[in-house]
C-alpha cells in the first residue's frame, strides 16, 4: 500500500524541513535538498536522520 498523498502533502525532512519526494519502487521519501533518503517500512516512513542514507 503506498503513502497517502495527504501523508505525503504534510511530511517534511527532519534535517531541511524541505519537501519529501516517494520512491515508491526502493520504499523510500527522497529530500533533494540536502541528498538524504529515508526509508517506508511496513508503510510507516522512518523520519531519523540516523535511518537516512546519503546519495
Amino acid at each position: 500500500m503506498p503513502l497517502k498523498k495527504e501523508l505525503l502533502e504534510i511530511l517534511a525532512c527532519p534535517v531541511c524541513k524541505g519537501d519529501l519526494e516517494n520512491d515508491e519502487k526502493n520504499n523510500m521519501l527522497i529530500c533533494n535538498k540536502c541528498k538524504l533518503k529515508y526509508p517506508v517500512k511496513d508503510d510507516i516512513p522512518i523520519m531519523l536522520e540516523e535511518e537516512a542514507q546519503k546519495f
